[in-house]
């Protein structure tokens, strides 16, 4: 287990020194969701060791925010984290799988509904030697479409949902969006550089609202001398 500072969000996270540990993914997904309104419901889905739950948390100071992991080792440390960084009054962790979400809360109860979900199908992708790793990338009980329907029947029509996902499964992402009546607002490429091929992309959604998606301009996430742009150090 190692103790990683996020000093800008005055946030200390513990997490598997050998298993899945977070990269920027997170992070970038945290800013591109922007702010639900004041005291808003916030829910990650695959909150992992619960770095997008507790970032959200802190840019929202008045949202309360759940934590839903599957595993529970990880469910285990996502609950020492929010204990460790004093948010148990706002944040809380739900160890079930995406499935059965339905049977825990209502219809429609969140303003917010962000996945950081695991981007690969059973098979596909090189296989990690560390434990844990693979349960964290690759789709076991629930596949892309389970966490978007959870994220459909929990969010609000007023509300929105944002994932961070490979460009590999964009078509599928965007096929199962239409077949759910889920309007896509934003999209976003994320690339390492301004010369490499998109490496992940982030979309908003939300139900009950028919528009046109907006496609944002590209994030690049180093320049080409290798250095961190200005807006991922922001």
């Amino acid at each position: 287990m190692t103790q990683d500072d996020l000093k800008r969000f005055d946030l200390q996270l513990f997490q598997p020194r050998l298993g899945y540990r977070y990269s920027l993914d997170p992070l970038l997904l945290s800013r591109f969701c922007g702010q639900p309104p004041s005291g808003g419901r916030i829910a990650d889905l695959g909150a992992g060791c619960g770095i997008i739950a507790l970032v959200l948390a802190r840019i929202n100071p008045d949202s309360s925010v759940v934590a839903v992991e599957n595993n529970p080792e990880m469910a285990a440390l996502v609950e020492q984290n929010i204990q460790h960084n004093g948010l148990n009054e706002r944040v809380s962790v739900h160890a079930e799988d995406v499935i059965n979400l339905s049977k825990s809360y209502p219809d429609s109860s969140f303003d917010l509904v962000a996945s950081n979900p695991p981007f690969r199908k059973p098979g596909t992708g090189k296989i990690s030697p560390k434990a844990g790793r693979d349960a964290a990338r690759h789709e076991t009980t629930a596949g892309l479409a389970d966490f978007m329907a959870a994220a459909k029947y929990l969010v609000k029509p007023s509300g929105k949902i944002c994932f961070i996902q490979l460009p590999s499964r964009l078509h599928e992402f965007m096929a199962l969006a239409a077949q759910m009546k889920l309007s896509v607002l934003r999209v976003r490429m994320i690339h390492s550089n301004a010369a490499s091929p998109a490496t992940m992309f982030m979309a908003e959604l939300a139900k009950g609202r028919r528009t046109a998606p907006v496609v944002e301009p590209p994030l690049f996430v180093r320049d080409m001398d290798g250095e961190y742009t200005d807006e991922v150090w922001r």
